[in-house]
Formats: C-alpha cells, sequence, structure tokens
C-alpha cells in the first residue's frame, strides 16, 4: 500500500518555479484509473505512474482500465476540491493530486515541460 496524506484547500507545495517569461499555466496530465477500491488502486499505483501512455490512450494495469485523459487547467482541480463527493487526496513527495469520486480515481500529475511560453 502506498501512504496518500490529505490535501488541504490553497496547497502550493511542491509547486514548480517558473522560467522567466513563462505563463503561468502548468501543462497538468490526467490520468484515470477505473475502479471504486482504495486498495485496489493503492496496489496499482507504482505501475500507473510508471506508464508511459499517449494521450487518450487505455491500457489494463492487473485487470484495471488505465486511461490518459489529456491535459486539464488547474481551476478543474479547485472545482472538484470543492464538491463534498470528492475525496482529495497529495502525494507531495512527486507533487501528484488525487481525486476520488464515483467508480474513478484521477491522477493529476505536473509535467515540468509543460510551461508555455
Amino acid at each position: 500500500m502506498i501512504w496518500i496524506s490529505p490535501s488541504g484547500n490553497g496547497d502550493t507545495e511542491g509547486g514548480l518555479s517558473l522560467k522567466e517569461g513563462a505563463i503561468s499555466r502548468m501543462a497538468i496530465k490526467c490520468i484515470t484509473v477505473y475502479t471504486k477500491s482504495y486498495e485496489t488502486f493503492s496496489d496499482i499505483f507504482e505501475q500507473v505512474v510508471a506508464l508511459d501512455l499517449a494521450e487518450n490512450e487505455e491500457r489494463e494495469v492487473e485487470g484495471i482500465t488505465i486511461s490518459d485523459c489529456g491535459e486539464v487547467v488547474e481551476e478543474y482541480i479547485d472545482t472538484m476540491k470543492q464538491k463534498p463527493e470528492v475525496a482529495v487526496m497529495k502525494v507531495r513527495d512527486r507533487n501528484i493530486t488525487i481525486l476520488q469520486h464515483g467508480d474513478v480515481f484521477e491522477m493529476l500529475i505536473p509535467e515540468a515541460d509543460g510551461l508555455h511560453e
């Protein structure tokens, strides 16, 4: 099992510094894991992080469908955090935010090369 600490509202720890002239929007990759079981998600977490999925690509890991849903904007995370049916978790040492809602876990992973000039 992995240990994930809950994220508080307004958490900005682990953010990336911006190079001069860069727009402050960071590319955030969204990987969806189709399971409602925290234990199952936790068991395959490292395998999912290691996957190199193309945008909109789907794969199976231990019988669970994993999908790259492209990029999301930071406002999406803020909006989802406000919903009572969404559990928000943070893997602080990797700056990964995880949203659990319905039958899915969404892994939101900032991409270092996603800064736009």
